[in-house]
């Protein structure tokens, strides 16, 4: 049946419930190229706005799957396992998580997006490693899963089209924060992975697109429903992401930190992240018995070094240059580093994931329009972190770009991320809830 697209915007526009068959055909048309990117984004908009119920989400989800293939990876032995973030600021982990679990015999098939407004991408990331190749057709996405048991890639133009289109139109039209609409895109993309079982971090606060715990709740608990209406076990955790993940924002600077963190370096809370998500992969997967055994074999992974080689085998099967993975320093540095001192004294008591993510972009490290070129080179390194005591002339942060800003305004965007006290802060935790097919339960 045919639709006019003017009437089924405006049913939405006017809060009226959309049909499956109205859904399918907005978004097949427009994945095939018929409805205009104005068109859509004006839906886009009245659903951000209106929002879509229940069976509308799950009519969304379908219609963006179907859009393309569905891969059949039943031929590889194991469960296929994969993480997925809603984004944050600094947000390395999938970096971090995939060879971890890769190394240990299970298979980790990742499709990820790019940056989101504030918010990094893990492909943008990936791409930061000169060669590393994220475009890979089907039967090579297939084929290194196979002999390596990891890969990470971008939405091939097989996989969800339909998303991948709508994804980027989010990106500039204001209409990423919709729980309907982010949880349509991701489970389009995991589902067209082939994956058996999936984990979530759904985060919320200043760097997330939920700011409230209880809309990251709201989303898991959206997510989790549409993974078992597909009979695909979840395990979503409630993430905290008020402040950067790490020390290291802006797309060579975290390979830089996830190397670290494979090394058996790096901030404490990527460590935590990073192996506290891993042991739920490989609960699900069934290779132990409980997350909690799960994190102590991550771990052994990077204390023995497997999780590392891993990494370095994903590179080079994916085109990427070993050379910057194995001499960092060979990258090179930015025209401009900014230092950031301190012209205040005693604790941090908040410092902003959502300014420091826009401080970002303008550095060059995240898109500000649809067709902006990342700088792989550009982001911010915190030398201080939430929590810690700084005297005043001590260094808060280096800003690299390939920009010529301007400094003060520079200075004043970075010191505005910051907030003061006399006394340390109470650390909130950074992980406060998990969900799963048991329900929603405090994470201890």
């Amino acid at each position: 049946m045919n639709y006019q697209i003017p009437d089924l915007i405006r049913k939405k526009r006017d809060n009226n419930e959309l049909s499956d068959s109205e859904i399918n055909y907005l978004v097949q048309q427009y994945s095939k190229g018929f409805i205009p990117d104005y068109q859509m984004s004006a839906f886009l908009m009245a659903a951000y706005l209106n929002g879509l119920n229940d069976q509308e989400s799950t009519s969304l989800t379908h219609a963006m799957l179907n859009s393309g293939s569905i891969l059949d990876l039943t031929h590889i032995p194991g469960v296929k396992v994969d993480k997925h973030s809603t984004g944050g600021v600094g947000d390395k982990l999938s970096l971090i998580i995939a060879p971890i679990v890769a190394s240990l015999g299970v298979s980790v098939p990742m499709v990820s997006g790019r940056g989101l407004g504030h918010t990094g991408g893990t492909l943008d990331k990936l791409e930061s490693i000169p060669g590393f190749n994220v475009d890979l057709s089907l039967q090579r996405y297939v084929e290194i899963v196979k002999e390596h048991g990891i890969v990470l890639v971008g939405q091939t133009i097989e996989m969800a089209p339909a998303d991948k289109k709508m994804y980027a139109l989010r990106d500039v039209t204001a209409t990423i924060e919709s729980i309907p609409l982010i949880a349509g895109s991701i489970m389009s993309k995991k589902l067209a992975e082939g994956i058996d079982a999936l984990v979530l971090d759904v985060k919320y606060g200043s760097g997330a697109f939920m700011k409230t715990q209880t809309h990251a709740i709201e989303l898991a608990q959206t997510l989790v429903d549409i993974g078992q209406s597909f009979n695909k076990p979840i395990i979503a955790f409630i993430t905290s992401m008020e402040t950067p993940t790490g020390s290291a924002i802006g797309n060579w600077l975290e390979v830089l930190e996830s190397i670290d963190v494979l090394k058996g370096n790096g901030p404490s809370d990527t460590i935590y992240q990073s192996t506290l998500l891993s042991g739920a992969m490989l609960y699900l997967a069934g290779t132990v018995t409980s997350i909690e055994a799960g994190i102590k074999e991550a771990k052994n992974a990077i204390s023995s070094g497997k999780a590392f080689q891993k990494f370095r085998d994903i590179v080079q099967a994916q085109g990427g240059d070993l050379k910057y993975i194995d001499n960092p320093n060979s990258r090179g540095t930015p025209k401009y580093c900014y230092t950031i001192a301190s012209k205040k004294q005693g604790y941090i008591t908040r410092l902003d994931a959502y300014q420091l993510g826009t401080l970002g972009v303008r550095l060059g490290a995240g898109r500000q329009q649809k067709e902006h070129i990342i700088d792989p080179l550009a982001g911010i390194i915190l030398e201080k972190k939430l929590g810690e005591y700084v005297h005043k002339g001590e260094t808060l942060m280096t800003l690299h770009t390939n920009k010529e800003l301007d400094v003060g305004e520079l200075e004043r965007s970075a010191c505005s991320s910051i907030e003061w006290g006399t006394f340390q802060v109470e650390s909130q935790p950074l992980i406060s809830h998990i969900l799963d097919k048991n329900g929603l339960r405090v994470y201890s």
